[in-house]
């Protein structure tokens, strides 16, 4: 057994075997193993019948060529030209190939295999060029062109969908790349705002924000190309965005981070969740004074995360969905979209906007790191 192992690996490496792969995805190594295994079981099947197998190697060996002009012929001229819009030709162009290529199949056969006419047939004495033994001969042919024609367009079908699905991918990772290159100058142009406001009074925060800023501007500008960044990176992220809202309204109140299950080992596509939180503080009232905090809940279940965002509002503002109809949206916007092309249908966003607050709770599933 050993040795045999040892043949194996020196006959057979792992470059060997690839370098064999990649031979037998070639189309002619297709087509050859295709038309080697039909001529053999034609081969074998009209020998059992006639239990006359010289017989049935040399009819098959004129056949076979016939077979060969007439697939090809259909397959790489007929079909690629008249098909699907010169229905009417293609049959045309294609029933008087099937009478000419039968025509010469019945005399190579005649003069080279038996003088003995449509030997399978249950009458005798047929006619060189009956009717009945061209029909029977050209259906023969007809059903290597059905048989071939079924395979290639099987094939076909296969290679546009997988197609098809290599151009979607594409298009979803391309409209991902743009939609995070949208979130960043988006968030950075709220914090810098803010860091303007502490500046103008000459606050002596300022330093401090700076810090928080370039701990925000580090998350995102290095993990927000990722696909996927640990769960505890991105909640430090938005408790340093906390922080830095914090220092602005001089509040330890302005918002409330309730964390509850294991978050340990999870994975989140980056700054997915960041731009709740930063609607919330946009257009939520009250959690200035401390009165009516922002609450951020993040809860984790198996490897399910339950996130929700709650700030109040203002009769007097518009509603907030108007209110991201404009603009100021683009952030809840984005994220929807990225939410559709990350998890498809396989995520729960619901919103309860009233007059006196707003919320969104989000479900979706994490991946373990």
């Amino acid at each position: 057994m050993q040795a045999f192992s040892l043949f194996f690996e020196d006959h057979f490496s792992k470059d060997s075997l690839k370098n064999l792969i990649t031979y037998l995805k070639k189309p002619i190594v297709y087509h050859t193993l295709f038309w080697v295994g039909y001529f053999l079981f034609n081969t074998l099947r009209w020998g059992n019948y006639f239990n006359d197998y010289a017989y049935s190697l040399r009819s098959n060996l004129v056949e076979f060529p016939i077979h060969l002009v007439l697939v090809y012929f259909n397959l790489y001229y007929l079909l690629p030209k008249f098909i699907p819009n010169k229905l009417g030709s293609y049959l045309t162009f294609l029933g008087l190939a099937l009478i000419v290529m039968s025509l010469i199949r019945i005399v190579l056969t005649y003069y080279l295999v038996t003088t003995e006419i449509w030997r399978e047939s249950v009458v005798k004495d047929q006619s060189l060029f009956g009717l009945n033994y061209i029909l029977a001969v050209a259906i023969g042919e007809l059903y290597v062109i059905g048989l071939t024609t079924a395979i290639k367009l099987t094939i076909d079908w296969v290679g546009s969908q997988r197609r098809a699905r290599e151009l979607e991918r594409r298009n979803h990772e391309t409209e991902l790349s743009f939609l995070r290159s949208q979130v960043q100058p988006h968030f950075f142009f709220n914090t810098l705002n803010n860091l303007y406001s502490l500046t103008l009074d000459k606050s002596e925060k300022a330093p401090e924000t700076v810090l928080k800023l370039s701990e925000l501007m580090s998350h995102v500008i290095y993990k927000g190309k990722d696909k996927k960044v640990s769960l505890t990176e991105e909640i430090a992220h938005i408790q340093t965005y906390i922080d830095l809202e914090t220092i602005r309204y001089g509040n330890p109140q302005v918002a409330i981070l309730e964390i509850s299950g294991d978050i340990s080992n999870k994975q989140i596509p980056p700054l997915i969740l960041m731009p709740f939180i930063e609607n919330a503080f946009k257009h939520g009232t009250g959690y200035i004074s401390g009165e009516k905090p922002i609450r951020i809940q993040l809860k984790v279940e198996g490897n399910t995360l339950y996130f929700s965002v709650i700030n109040s509002k203002s009769t007097t503002k518009k509603p907030l969905l108007q209110q991201q109809k404009g603009s100021s949206g683009i952030g809840i916007q984005n994220t929807l979209r990225r939410l559709e092309l990350l998890y498809d249908k396989d995520f729960s966003l619901e919103i309860d906007d009233t007059s006196e607050r707003y919320m969104i709770s989000l479900k979706i599933l994490l991946n373990e790191a």
